[in-house]
């Protein structure tokens, strides 16, 4: 199908022309809206969108004014279908164009930039048929095209109009540099692939929305539209109100026990020097520290953050960790101004809350939870307070007496100390690969209690414990042999990043000598203990002589191997020696009596816990051992 010819310019078409010309032409004139559209839409919005502009196309009175910005187009002579066409295709042009304009507080939106009022489809998306690879090149290529180069090549390809007409049209249609739009609208050999079904919005696939969160959504809002009707009673009734809550959502309830929860007055506070008597040392014994605790309005915004963040609140929590108001007044452990936020800490026995808000304004924030139960002096010795530029700032626990960082990639290095403020604040320091890279991995050694505990910050509330030794016999990092194999094994932390760790513990669980007088090999056993106890994270990994990092032989997920409950571990590598030649290598816990490799062409047993057969390159085999009780056990998996 041919576009009509607009050579001259006569006035504006009467109602009747222009609908009878977007009915005869309406496929083409959505193909065009839907083609200039931006893509970043999404497909099912520019579909909606292209039938829209071509619906609203339609002049408002009799006769539109001819006096518009930029004129109107014309036709051969006399008003016509042909002069309808020009005069709705510059309509949905200039509305297609205006679409693509970003929205900014300087002006209002205009209609075309909003979601279409009409056509709307619910419960479906809508999108054309899928072309070939020619037709997406196309299309990739278009989305990087600006609105007017989309438009140049659109009126040149699919309404075959010479440069000349092309220019004319997009000055009328409010284009400011024309001549650029068309000097960018590419190869006119693709012209052919703009009449693809790819690009046709009126013929169409249907595919359902998410039928689940539709389910949630629907009945959100019969909740919604319940709590709605709650609320505004409440509202009427005199003394309604909490005060300003900042980034919280509108109330939903309100009650007795939910106000006390959120009532700064409410929280509780503990002495000083309650965690020198206290028979639990945890985040209970904490005292209220920081320049805020005292700033009510502050507190009161946290408390109903905590209890009904606002849409413009981040909200993230560990694993585990239930993200739901707390179920009674919760202690208040810090508030203060930490670099350029201020941060309120707040534990409630099973979870540790952190609420920032900016220096200035409170209308977005953060909400942070970790849980904390089952703490101990081991586990609750810091606390994260902010992370900026690639630094975090921990509050120690109060009784923490001295602070030092260490690169566990350095283990011959002297801890650097650390000076804490009087609220127990450490200065900023390097968080671990903040790059993404491993050259250096920083810890904390946090002294205190009649011990020096090494944490390291995984990304979240509460840092991980790292230890070394056998399950059940765990003890701190302090001895150089220690330090030694954690600097190993560090740059494998990455791997339990965000999983809700608790504690690290590495275990050095057997020295294998190597074939053809290698030296000797290291196995350890590394094992990440989460809060919730039930998603422990477990690695083998095999260090051979010389190698600056340990190498994973192994992984499982929820397995007590390498815990106090199953204290052992076997786990197998292939191995090639300086001469060339591959070895299946093994190793198990003292648990192990003997060990079976077979499959892949290789063969063999062992009596004891190493294992070493000659093996092709690239062989697949089964590994199983049996244990001194006489029962058999398989590798980590």
């Amino acid at each position: 199908m041919t576009a009509p010819d607009t050579a001259t310019r006569p006035l504006s078409p009467d109602v009747e022309q222009a609908e009878a010309a977007i009915v005869e032409h309406y496929p083409r004139l959505v193909r065009l809206a839907y083609l200039v559209l931006p893509p970043s839409l999404g497909r099912n919005r520019r579909v909606l969108t292209a039938h829209s502009l071509a619906q609203r196309a339609l002049p408002r009175g009799r006769r539109e004014a001819a006096a518009a910005q930029g004129g109107v187009p014309g036709q051969r002579g006399g008003a016509g279908a042909e002069s309808g066409y020009a005069y709705v295709r510059l309509r949905v042009l200039r509305s297609a164009l205006e679409a693509g304009l970003p929205l900014t507080f300087r002006a209002l939106p205009r209609r075309s930039q909003l979601p279409p009022l009409l056509p709307q489809v619910w419960g479906l998306r809508l999108f054309p048929r899928s072309g070939g690879a020619e037709e997406l090149a196309l299309d990739q290529w278009l989305a990087t095209l600006d609105g007017p180069g989309r438009a140049a090549c659109v009126l040149r390809a699919l309404e075959r109009l010479p440069e000349a007409e092309v220019l004319r049209v997009l000055t009328e249609a409010g284009v400011v540099n024309p001549a650029a739009a068309v000097a960018e609208s590419g190869d006119p050999s693709t012209d052919g692939l703009f009449a693809s079904p790819e690009f046709d919005p009126c013929v169409l696939q249907a595919r359902p929305t998410d039928l689940l969160r539709r389910r949630r959504l629907t009945r959100a809002a019969i909740a919604g539209g319940a709590a709605l009707v709650v609320c505004g009673a409440l509202l009427a009734l005199p003394g309604g109100g909490w005060g300003a809550d900042g980034a919280a959502a509108p109330l939903y309830a309100k009650n007795a026990a939910a106000e006390q929860a959120l009532d700064p007055g409410q929280l509780v506070r503990v002495a000083p020097t309650v965690w020198r008597t206290s028979s639990r040392t945890d985040y209970s014994g904490w005292p209220a520290r920081g320049d805020r605790v005292d700033d009510a309005a502050l507190l009161r915004r946290a408390l109903a953050v905590w209890a009904r963040p606002g849409r413009s609140v981040v909200v993230s929590a560990t694993p585990g960790t239930p993200s739901g108001p707390p179920m009674g007044p919760p202690q208040l452990l810090f508030a203060g101004t930490v670099d350029q936020a201020v941060v309120v800490l707040l534990y409630d026995g099973l979870r540790v809350a952190r609420y920032a808000e900016p220096l200035q304004g409170t209308e977005v924030a953060a909400l942070d939870f970790a849980r904390t139960d089952g703490a101990s002096a081991d586990t609750a010795t810091g606390l994260v307070l902010s992370r900026v530029d690639g630094n975090v700032r921990y509050l120690a626990a109060p009784w923490v007496t001295g602070a030092a960082l260490r690169d566990l990639l350095k283990p011959g290095e002297a801890p650097v100390a650390l000076k804490l403020t009087p609220e127990g604040m450490t200065p900023p320091v390097p968080s671990p690969a903040p790059d993404g890279s491993c050259t250096s991995w920083n810890a904390l050694a946090v002294t205190g209690d009649g011990a020096t505990r090494l944490i390291t910050d995984l990304g979240e509330l509460t840092p991980a414990r790292l230890t070394s030794g056998a399950p059940g016999a765990e003890r701190n990092v302090t001895e150089g042999a220690e330090l030694g194999e954690w600097s190993r094994i560090a740059c494998l932390l990455p791997s339990v990043r965000s999983h809700g760790v608790r504690t690290v513990n590495a275990w050095t669980y057997a020295k294998q000598p190597l074939p053809e007088g290698d030296g000797t090999a290291t196995w350890l056993c590394t094992r990440a203990e989460t809060w919730q106890g039930t998603a422990d994270r477990v690695q083998a990994q095999f260090l051979a002589p010389g190698a600056p990092l340990a190498a994973q032989a192994a992984k499982a997920e929820g397995s007590p191997a390498c815990g106090p409950r199953e204290p052992r571990v076997l786990a197998g590598v292939l191995w090639k020696s300086k001469a060339g030649q591959w070895y299946v290598l093994a190793a198990g816990s003292a648990q192990f009596a003997s060990l079976t490799v077979g499959g892949g062409q290789v063969s063999g047993a062992a009596v004891g816990n190493r294992l070493a057969v000659k093996a092709p390159a690239g062989a697949q085999v089964e590994l199983s051992g049996k244990l001194t009780d006489g029962s058999k056990a398989g590798v980590l998996r």
